[in-house]
């Protein structure tokens, strides 16, 4: 009988309190996962090649002008781990450094171009075209 007296004195949580509980930490973990997937950075077109194509900008640019002799200094910016190509035109001209960028220019290369002013040999200032391809 003192067994069933001391079972009988025992507290018990009642399944509504259980149940509270239960959906109180269900909604904090649905929470946390919602604001972490927010907030993680993925991968996105156009992720690398904006600011890569800065980085060749400030690189090979003097005075506001860009020289295609420079575009050699354009592979010290290219960012770990990944290839860069580097193409500037002119009406007239098409200069290149690095790495031809895929044939399947989509998905798995990003892109990025800006209108620059080009110092041609002769002197003249052209208008035209820095673009940068950045790729793995």
């Amino acid at each position: 009988m003192r067994n069933e007296a001391r079972a009988a004195e025992r507290a018990q949580t009642s399944p509504i309190v259980a149940l509270v509980a239960l959906f109180a930490v269900c909604a904090g973990l649905s929470l946390y996962a919602t604001t972490l997937g927010a907030v993680t950075p993925s991968e996105t077109a156009n992720e690398l090649a904006e600011p890569t194509l800065d980085r060749v900008y400030g690189e090979i640019h003097g005075g506001g002008v860009v020289s295609p002799v420079s575009l050699v200094r354009a592979d010290r910016v290219a960012p770990d781990g990944y290839r860069v190509a580097v193409v500037l035109t002119t009406q007239n001209a098409r200069w290149t450094n690095g790495r031809r960028p895929p044939h399947d220019v989509g998905s798995d290369a990003d892109s990025a171009a800006r209108p620059v002013s080009v110092a041609m040999g002769d002197g003249d200032v052209e208008w035209g075209q820095l673009r940068v391809w950045v790729w793995r």
